[in-house]
């Protein structure tokens, strides 16, 4: 081998690595691929595949909530009033921030709306923040302070992040803790895992094109006060059809649980407004937690394309169940 021609292979080696770290360079890396969890100042950022999915604000408002929630083509499934300032949006109840859990019944106190009478749910800390490539996960404690300052309880909560094929994935599991005395979850439809959607997902109104189905095969305003597996609405965004399913887990209290979905686009999940729901007497849907005990609710939300059929919404329902429940 002459030294000309060698000087040119070694070269042209040398090209070849340059171009083959760039291309790598242009590639998403390894870090992209999963989910990432980023603390800010108020708040935690959740991307999945290097993608904003939500923020979860612990500190921003009366009750901690995720905020926004971006659906599987980019577009939020939940709407922007009272977070940020809408026009187009209608100002309705204050208190639908996005995404929480509350309740309006805690030993007679309402956790549930925003008035001068209403109880906080003050975050407290985080036990565990990990990212990871197949799931991330975030654990933290909170307490649920009654005007005037009192705690009536505590709870602690893990949720679980994950992307899947139609869409993606976010488990709510939340344990509330009888740690100040008997606490008594009131029979009222204000609660509980709730979510509020965006404008055009909603049945009613100008913009308005959505749909509500659950998994009994009960469809739109016949889904208010009935008890399913599973609940979805749906409709379209832009150009796409997406969906929001809420599962209910099999060892949740009172499975399956009654759905407190309006056409208006409020989307929660409640196993105590009773009375409400079934026209029973009052107190029907009370539930106690003993002083000392705790009790543990488990959600899965799925994000997904297309209507409840296209989203395959009763085959991940069936995955959900069969994984069993994390410790809480």
């Amino acid at each position: 081998m002459t030294r000309r021609f060698a000087t040119f292979i070694l070269s042209a080696f040398a090209l070849t690595l340059a171009w083959a770290s760039e291309a790598t360079s242009k590639k998403p890396s390894s870090e992209n691929t999963g989910v990432q969890i980023t603390r800010l100042d108020d708040t935690l950022r959740i991307e999945l595949g290097g993608r904003l999915f939500t923020e979860y604000c612990f500190e921003a408002g009366p009750r901690p909530y995720f905020y926004p929630v971006i659906g599987p083509t980019g577009a939020s499934v939940t709407r922007r009033w009272p977070m940020e300032q809408a026009v187009d949006e209608e100002q309705d109840h204050p208190h639908h921030r996005s995404l929480w859990f509350a309740h309006g019944a805690v030993n007679g106190y309402d956790f549930w709306s925003e008035n001068s009478n209403a109880g906080k749910i003050v975050h407290e800390e985080f036990l565990e923040i990990a990212p990871g490539t197949q799931e991330g996960v975030i654990r933290c404690r909170n307490k649920w302070v009654a005007p005037g300052g009192r705690t009536v309880c505590t709870d602690s909560r893990t949720y679980r992040f994950y992307p899947c094929p139609e869409g993606r994935l976010m488990d709510f599991d939340i344990t509330l803790y009888a740690s100040h005395g008997e606490v008594v979850l009131g029979d009222t439809k204000e609660g509980s895992m709730a979510i509020r959607l965006a404008p055009p997902l909603r049945l009613k109104g100008k913009v308005g094109r959505g749909h509500i189905v659950n998994s009994e095969g009960v469809r739109d305003g016949d889904t208010w006060g009935r008890r399913a597996a599973w609940c979805d609405y749906y409709g379209p965004i832009g150009e796409a059809t997406v969906g929001v399913a809420i599962f209910d887990h099999p060892r949740n209290p009172r499975h399956p649980t009654w759905w407190h979905v309006r056409d208006y686009g409020l989307f929660a999940a409640n196993p105590f407004g009773v009375h409400h729901f079934e026209g029973k007497p009052e107190g029907t849907g009370d539930l106690t937690i003993p002083s000392g005990e705790s009790l543990t609710l488990r959600y899965r939300f799925y994000f997904h394309r297309g209507n409840e059929r296209q989203g395959k919404v009763a085959e991940r329902y069936q995955e959900y169940i069969a994984t069993g429940p994390s410790d809480p």
